[in-house]
C-alpha cells in the first residue's frame, strides 16, 4: 500500500509543491510536508495519532507492585506502556533491554527512562 506523502501535495495558498520535512514536538520526530514560500505545515496523520496516544499516557498514574527477584527489585511495567514504547521503536534495530534507564531521583521518587540519554 502506498503512503499518502508519497504523492506530490500542493499548497492550499500558494498553489506550490510541498516538500518533506520532520517537525519536532515533544521529543518526536513526526513526518511532514512543508511549503517553501508560506511555511504551511502538514504533519502525517499516522504520526499525530502516536503523539496523540503517547499524550493520553503521559498524564495516567498506574498503580504497580514492587517484587524481589533474585537480590533485585522489579517493577511491573503496564501493558499498554510496553505497548507504545514498542510500536514508537518498531524501526529502531537496538533492543529494548538497551534502552531502559533507571535512576534514583530523590529519597522517594525512581525514574524510569526509556532511549538514549540526554546528557
Amino acid at each position: 500500500m502506498t503512503d499518502i506523502f508519497d504523492t506530490a501535495i500542493s499548497c492550499k495558498r500558494c498553489n506550490r509543491a510541498m516538500e518533506q520535512a520532520i517537525v519536532n514536538r515533544q521529543g518526536f520526530e513526526l513526518r511532514a510536508v512543508k511549503c517553501p514560500k508560506c511555511g504551511d505545515t502538514i504533519i502525517h496523520p499516522a504520526d499525530l495519532n502516536g503523539l496523540e496516544h503517547f499524550n493520553n499516557l503521559k498524564g495516567k498514574e498506574f498503580n504497580v507492585k514492587l517484587r524481589m527477584v533474585g537480590n533485585s527489585h522489579a517493577i511491573s511495567i503496564p501493558k499498554e506502556m510496553i505497548d507504545f514504547m514498542e510500536d514508537q521503536h518498531k524501526m529502531m534495530k537496538k533492543r529494548m533491554d538497551d534502552m531502559v534507564r533507571l535512576c534514583m531521583q530523590d529519597f522517594d521518587t525512581i525514574s524510569l527512562r526509556f532511549g538514549e540519554d540526554e546528557q
